[in-house]
């Protein structure tokens, strides 16, 4: 168990020469701090004064709104903790990422003339050593090579803002000449050259760059100004709201068996995939800080979650079960979707929790004391799962799981793999041995940015925790303690639950509030607009927006840092053409260093009613992450709903957004291209797909290109590149077994799209799909056997 000792008291505490100490925790285990958005103590524990000779340190600005800070060490550091303020508010205590003998750390958000005051903790033979305070201002001290000419800066930096701004281009090279670009375009010497102060009225994306004679060109500058929509000033809240009748938030002094008997009628009521997998019933359990000994069997549209700021906070001795419950499975857990588990340690019963889900179902910032089974008792099928995050400290064992995805997480040991087991950033994973045994294994997650979450603090008030951006990641984001990251007080949260419309969560979010989605369902008659940056949309308990009338369900601008979790999108019986766009058609601004992230999203069209939308999700903006989505055009649901002409649905996902991320990917039985991918830059990390089932001939599915079928993931002509790894697509043509696929992967055939680990299956001999990728791989078998392409090109 993991064990750390805290203090809060205010700071920083102010030093004779106008310095600052850091708020500091010490804390047990191989890290001495704990890195997150903690008030800390007002002097350092268990850590020594640096010496100069120790170490150097820089400063660059690599962008109009980015600073990167380099540490040196003269000797090997085993871990480097940065300390920074910007205009000496909100603290934060970050781990560095080693780069070569050097550690590095980038700030974002920055504007000119922002003031960064920043320390450092690094560890020398053994012991940690804490660093004097420096400052650095942006636009004031950029580091560039020799030779070069610095990199423009704009004033005021991008942003938000609620009226038009007149906007200067400096630099500080002497002589040097700025040309700059208003349409997001990359600027070159013969763009506009810049004389006087530039009027944006509108939402504008600037580019500059910096030309001397006889010296290189500058790094390009950029920056975005969305006019008319900066943030308001949410109207406060309660700290300590009511979250209404479907959020049962349970307490240690409540008692075992009372808690046990509230779980158990819950979950009676829950569990039958007959009558509850297309029900409207929806709940949250959300455990307090303590220790509890109960069993928690987890039924559909169930979200357990710990309201620790840690997973160790909230300990369960007994376990968080999913299993093929039900006599009317036999067995199986293929259907065992909308149900998640968070935040908190088990201690199973047995010695082995089993957590045995197909989609929509995440293990998220689980600290497993034991083994995990991620199998029904019965060693019957299922059909893929997610975790990240997470510590399993025995062996996480899959055995009929067909596919599944861990990231960001340390294992003691895995074991099993039926067509392909993928990790990222997983430590313990098994090595990439892909397609015997079927694993696919990368040593870190390039962008990965862990869920908002909901916790309680010692005085009962609620908070939401926002973790850090993380790049090249391995291990939980709390592996040293605590995550990283920064917190929100409940009062800037909009409580959304049952009684509220369209309306009320737009009129919320139009004056600056975040939002916090109770279980519940909620049609819409107008789209939710969401347009300020660093919205934070969190939903437990499966919330579900169904848009009406053919509106849109939701809309993001193209701004930095929105957070969307934990929804479900139904589509109405009124065709929609999009249940969620990020950013409008265009968007060109980097955001790159606060992207908006969409983790555990769901979308469904058909089964409980005859839904239609177009497009599920349509990405426009760019470095967005998605995080975990299952985007599903239903093949089974109730009478009715479902039906080639009935449940209708073109594409799962759409990508035009420039180097955008998605790991996590299931996108099943879509009409056309499940997935098309426009942007440049894409990564994919796992994709689960399958066919539409009910293609009534081949007539019916046909490529215009004249082609049997569409591919499942399809990657734009003009796109130069793209990398994918491991990505699998089945048939089960069960309506008409003579309808063929073509191929499952439709990629153009360059040098910079590069795929890994692809592979295709006919479940039971029911279809046949031609070729994998283009026109490589082999026809599927009549056995369910995969047929695999380890490479492409």
């Amino acid at each position: 168990m993991r064990t750390s000792l805290t203090e809060n008291r205010s700071g920083p505490a102010p030093r004779a020469a106008g310095g600052r100490r850091r708020r500091a925790v010490a804390a047990l285990g191989a890290l001495a701090l704990l890195l997150g958005g903690l008030l800390g103590l007002s002097e350092t524990v268990g850590t020594a004064s640096a010496d100069s000779t120790d170490y150097t340190q820089s400063v660059s600005q690599t962008s109009s709104t980015q600073a990167q800070v380099t540490f040196t060490p003269t000797s090997a550091s085993s871990y480097v903790i940065i300390h920074y303020l910007v205009n000496n508010t909100n603290q934060q205590n970050v781990q560095m990422t080693a780069a070569g003998s050097a550690w590095q750390y980038t700030v974002g958000g920055l504007s000119s003339g922002n003031v960064l005051s920043y320390s450092f903790t690094y560890t020398k033979g053994g012991p940690q050593y804490d660093s004097p305070w420096f400052t650095y201002t942006q636009g004031g001290g950029t580091t560039t090579p020799p030779g070069t000419v610095a990199t423009p800066t704009f004033s005021p930096g991008g942003g938000s803002y609620t009226s038009a701004q007149s906007v200067t281009i400096s630099d500080a090279t002497s002589g040097a000449a700025i040309h700059y670009t208003t349409d997001g375009s990359t600027p070159t010497a013969s763009s506009t050259t810049y004389g006087s102060a530039i009027t944006v009225s509108s939402t504008t994306t600037l580019k500059a760059i910096a030309v001397k004679s006889g010296s290189t060109d500058s790094a390009v500058a950029s920056a975005t100004y969305t006019i008319g929509s900066t943030a308001g000033s949410c109207p406060a809240q309660s700290d300590t709201p009511d979250f209404g009748s479907n959020v049962h938030v349970f307490d240690p002094s409540m008692g075992n068996a009372a808690i046990q008997s509230q779980l158990d009628a819950q979950f009676n009521q829950m569990k039958d995939t007959q009558t509850a997998q297309f029900s409207e019933n929806r709940v949250a359990d959300l455990f307090k800080p303590g220790t509890y000994n109960v069993e928690d069997n987890v039924g559909f549209y169930t979200s357990v979650a710990g309201l620790g700021q840690n997973p160790d906070d909230v300990t369960i001795n007994g376990d968080v079960t999913v299993d093929a419950f039900n006599a009317s499975d036999a067995g199986n857990a293929t259907q065992n979707f909308w149900r998640s588990a968070e935040n908190l340690a088990i201690n199973p019963s047995s010695g082995t929790d089993r957590w045995a889900v197909a989609q929509a179902a995440p293990f998220r910032r689980i600290d497993v004391h034991g083994n995990l089974a991620l199998y029904p008792a019965s060693y019957g099928y299922a059909s893929g799962g997610y975790i990240a995050d997470s510590k399993v400290s025995g062996q996480a064992s899959s055995v009929s799981q067909q596919q599944w995805y861990t990231r960001d997480s340390t294992l003691g040991s895995w074991a099993g793999g039926v067509w392909n087991m993928v990790f990222s950033g997983v430590n313990g994973a098994p090595a990439n041995t892909f397609p015997s045994p079927p694993e696919t294994t990368l040593g870190t997650t390039p962008v990965s940015r862990d869920v908002p979450y909901l916790y309680i603090d010692s005085s009962g008030k609620y908070h939401v925790f926002l973790p850090s951006l993380r790049t090249n990641a391995s291990g939980p984001s709390w592996a040293g303690g605590s995550t990283p990251g920064s917190s929100l007080p409940m009062s800037q949260f909009y409580v959304v639950k049952a009684g509220d419309t369209a309306a009320t969560i737009n009129n919320a979010l139009a004056q600056g509030c975040n939002l916090f989605v109770t279980p519940g369902v909620y049609h819409l008659n107008q789209t939710l607009n969401i347009t300020k940056a660093n919205t934070v949309v969190l939903g437990i308990g499966y919330p579900t927006f169904v848009p009406d009338n053919g509106v849109n369900a939701m809309q993001v601008a193209d701004v930095d840092g929105v957070r969307i979790k934990g929804l479900l999108f139904d589509a109405g019986t009124t065709n929609s053409q999009a249940l969620l766009t990020v950013g409008p058609s265009g968007s060109s601004a980097s955001h790159a260093a606060n992207p908006t992230t969409i983790q555990d999203v769901f979308f469904r069209i058909g089964g409980e009613i005859a839904g239609k939308a177009t497009q599920s999700l349509v990405v426009n903006s760019s470095d967005t992450i998605i995080d975990h989505i299952w985007a599903w055009r239903a093949d089974h649901g109730n009478s009715g709903t479902v039906g080639w002409t009935t449940n209708t649905a073109d594409t799962g996902l759409t990508v035009n957004g420039a180097n955008v991320l998605a790991d996590g990917l299931f996108v099943e039985h879509y009409q056309k291209y499940e997935v098309v991918w426009n942007g440049q830059g894409g990564r994919t990390i796992f994709f689960q797909n399958e066919n539409p089932y009910d293609p009534p001939n081949q007539a019916a599915w046909m490529n215009p290109s004249g082609v049997n079928g569409y591919a499942a993931y399809k990657v734009g002509a003009n796109v130069t590149s793209h990398e994918a790894w491991g990505l699998g697509s089945y048939c089960y043509f069960n309506v008409n077994p003579s309808v063929n696929n073509y191929h499952a992967f439709e990629v153009p055939n360059t040098a910079g799209v590069k795929f890994h680990d692809v592979l295709t299956v006919s479940l039971g001999g029911v279809g046949t799909i031609t070729h994998v990728i283009n026109d490589t791989g082999a026809v599927t078998a009549s056995n369910t056997t995969p047929s695999n392409v380890v490479s492409f090109p």
